[in-house]
Order: C-alpha cells, then sequence, then structure tokens
C-alpha cells in the first residue's frame, strides 16, 4: 500500500492544530510532517516537536542544499518541509499530513500533484478574529496583519480538493478523517506487484480503524 501526503491550509487561527490533533489517535498510519520555520517559538513550543525552530543563516543553507519540499514567508518569518521525513513516511506505507500556507501549497502542487490538498475555513471572520485575540500570543498589529491575509488567501480554495468549515472542533475532525480515510481507499494505492499476496494474506483496513 502507497503512503500518500495530505496537505492542510487556511487562515491562521482556523483551528488546522487542534483539528489535526484530534484525528491522529483515530489513524495509526498517519504521521505530522514537521515544519522548518525561522518564527521564534510561542509560550510552551518545544523545538523538534512543533517546529524545527532555525535561524535565517540555517534556513538559507537548507534551500542551498536543497533540503526542502517547499518553503515560504508569512508575516515576516520563514517555514518550510524537510524532504526526507516526508519521502520516508510515504514509502513506508504512512500518510503524511502538514499544514502550511498557500505559498508553500502551490509549490507541492507543483512538484507532488498527487498529494490531497485540503482547505480549513473558520466560519465568520468575527470568530477568526476572536480566536486569534484569545491566543495571548500576537500583538493587534500582527492580528490584524493576519487578518488581511486570511482575505487573500481564502480566494484560493478553488485549488484545494476538499474544504472543511471549522464551526465544531468534533464535526471538522471527522469531515477531516473521512477525507483520509477514503483517500486510503483508492485502488491506485495498491502495489499492484504485490497484490496476489496481499489478497491471499486477506486485506486489513486498518489505517483507519
Amino acid at each position: 500500500m502507497h503512503g500518500f501526503l495530505i496537505v492542510l491550509s487556511g487562515p491562521s487561527g482556523a483551528g488546522k492544530n487542534s483539528v489535526m490533533n484530534a484525528v491522529f489517535p483515530t489513524i495509526p498510519n498517519l504521521k505530522y510532517s514537521i515544519s522548518v520555520t525561522t518564527r521564534p517559538p510561542r509560550v510552551g513550543e518545544v523545538d523538534e516537536v512543533n517546529y524545527f525552530f532555525r535561524s535565517e543563516q540555517e534556513f538559507d543553507q537548507m534551500i542551498k542544499d536543497d533540503l526542502l519540499l517547499e518553503s515560504a514567508n508569512f508575516v515576516g518569518y520563514r517555514y518550510g518541509t524537510p524532504k526526507s521525513f516526508v519521502y520516508d513516511q510515504i514509502h513506508a506505507g504512512n500518510a503524511v499530513i502538514m499544514d502550511i500556507d498557500i505559498q508553500g501549497a502551490a509549490q507541492i502542487r507543483k512538484k507532488m500533484p498527487e498529494a490531497v490538498f485540503v482547505f480549513l475555513l473558520p466560519p465568520t471572520p468575527e470568530e477568526l478574529s476572536k480566536r486569534l485575540k484569545l491566543r495571548g500570543s500576537d500583538s493587534d498589529e500582527v492580528i490584524k496583519r493576519r487578518l488581511a491575509k486570511s482575505y487573500e488567501e481564502i480566494k484560493h480554495i478553488v485549488d484545494y480538493d476538499y474544504y472543511i468549515v471549522n464551526d465544531d472542533l468534533g464535526r471538522a475532525a471527522d469531515q477531516l478523517r473521512q477525507i483520509i480515510c477514503s483517500e486510503w481507499s483508492r485502488v491506485s494505492r495498491i502495489d499492484m506487484k504485490e497484490l496476489k499476496g496481499v489478497w491471499e494474506g486477506g486485506f486489513s483496513g486498518e489505517t483507519c480503524e
């Protein structure tokens, strides 16, 4: 069984991490792709767990060495996806999910058009503003910039395969889970060279149980 990549995008504050965290315990073969960023850690964030926190110079070197699958600038900081983790997990038969902005998603789409692209929406602009303020991690100026950016991001929803409105965390997580499980069932993900042996040994749906 071939693994695959799920790209989750959406405005800052849409709830991408919350939705993903609710899905992980329900899909054993789902792995999270940790991004590299030049953004300083927020309170409670841990290096190599939430992000790989790197300097501008270190980020430049990773680009020079062609170690990133994609990279993007967002509200003054740089983000990127290490190639090795994504490819290794897919080759091992796992699904990999990453949360990146539309710039990074566009780069992924060119290099891996077979990936699954999902856009997460907040129910209203007012709710998005409320969530950003409740974080307590950004200044009013940064929040204003994030809100302005969100209007531009939402215009790109037409480039995605699926969308989810996060007006209820449980419902949004269930929708994401259904999308991933449906993608697992694509016949194109079966290794046809091993089909006879797999069938004789018995098919398994454990990837989504």
